[in-house]
């Protein structure tokens, strides 16, 4: 896998993006993949900036890809040192409420979780490490 540090800010999300994006050079990617795969890395790497670290508190991001396997598949991780948190152990936003009634947050890894292929978490080593997969 390859990896590159962040510093866990929203100002780093477009060089988050083209880090994923140079690991996917070179493969026949489709389109709906890769934007997919790019609201999947914004989402993360957003919700690491805002809630992973106290506001006072200098934190990174490390993230890592992987391109490989038959079928083709990409492989992203997103580490932290930030507050323990599993947000696949929240419950899901009920889409079918309207807005006005539905509880604030949620939506977003609930579009992670239905546009991967996988989605996982584990609390390892004092880091957060949440692993995202999809087919290519």
């Amino acid at each position: 896998m390859t990896e590159r540090i962040f510093p866990a800010a929203l100002d780093q999300l477009e060089q988050v993006q083209a880090f994923i994006a140079e690991q996917l050079e070179g493969y026949a990617c489709s389109e709906k993949a890769k934007f997919q795969l790019d609201v999947a890395v914004e989402e993360i790497f957003v919700n690491i900036a805002h809630y992973a670290y106290r506001p006072e508190q200098l934190g990174e991001a490390t993230v890592r890809c992987c391109v490989g396997g038959s079928p083709l598949q990409v492989t992203i991780q997103f580490l932290d040192n930030g507050t323990p948190f599993n947000p696949l152990a929240k419950e899901d936003a009920d889409i079918t409420l309207s807005a006005e009634e539905r509880k604030i947050g949620g939506l977003g890894i609930l579009m992670v979780k239905k546009s991967m292929d996988a989605v996982d978490y584990t609390y390892e080593g004092g880091k957060n490490i949440l692993t995202i997969k999809k087919s290519i």
